[in-house]
């Protein structure tokens, strides 16, 4: 869990909840900086929701385990309709805005730590763009071991994830090849998040295009049952256990 000076992400999250004006500001390793508008999306209503992630709530079914969790829209959504929704998230401050504001069952935990001690479950939620918790390759495959011992026959993923490919920002291309350069995936990005006078740690951020995704799937116990979004930048994958 992150300590309080960490929790970057959870303040930001929480001040947002209570009415104030925040400002998100996400810091890539070789310098670039963005100021995002992650905090109000956070609190989306359903209605307000990009398509894809409207539609990618269908797949959704039996016991729902929603990975980064954060202020918890998809999940609440989950559990108005009926499901079974536990929230899990690195960020203390994260689940206590998602248990103000309504999910019932909430786990701490960073996605290296879950395990059938956490529950078994029919569908992974990693939306929010979230695949990007996969963070590497080799971590990835790791995952999907780790995930296939907690889920039941036919179990899904659901996750949302980035083309990186699909642009023509030169910062974001010239990172794409020193990422190569160093024998790293082109969409995988070392950030931070900043906001006030806290900082998260560095993590690696995983990004794929779909034929990415199916290449590092061979050999796993998932596959691609449907690309929500199947042309756009960013898009959801479906993935089935086998």
């Amino acid at each position: 869990m992150l300590r309080d000076e960490e929790d970057a992400m959870g303040h930001l999250m929480w001040d947002h909840f209570q009415g104030q004006e925040v400002h998100e500001v996400v810091e890539r390793e070789d310098g670039y900086i963005e100021a995002t508008n992650g905090p109000a999306a956070y609190f989306a209503p359903y209605e307000d929701w990009a398509p894809h992630e409207q539609r990618a709530m269908a797949f959704a079914r039996g016991r729902v385990l929603d990975i980064g969790v954060g202020a918890g829209r998809h999940g609440l959504h989950l559990q108005e309709q009926g499901l079974d929704v536990t929230g899990a998230d690195i960020s203390p401050r994260a689940l206590r805005v998602a248990e103000e504001r309504g999910l019932m069952k909430t786990v701490g935990a960073g996605v290296t730590q879950l395990s059938r001690r956490v529950g078994t479950f029919d569908t992974l939620m990693m939306m929010g763009n979230n695949f990007g918790l996969f963070t590497n390759p080799r971590r990835m495959r790791w995952l999907l071991r780790r995930f296939a011992g907690m889920t039941g026959d036919g179990a899904r993923i659901i996750a949302e994830t980035r083309d990186v490919y699909q642009t023509d920002v030169a910062e974001h291309l010239a990172y794409q090849a020193s990422n190569r350069e160093r024998g790293r995936m082109s969409g995988q990005i070392r950030i931070r998040v900043r906001y006030k006078r806290r900082a998260t740690p560095w993590f690696d951020y995983l990004m794929v295009s779909r034929e990415e995704l199916e290449d590092l799937l061979e050999g796993s116990a998932w596959q691609v049952s449907e690309f929500v979004e199947p042309d756009g930048e960013v898009y959801v994958a479906v993935l089935e256990k086998r």
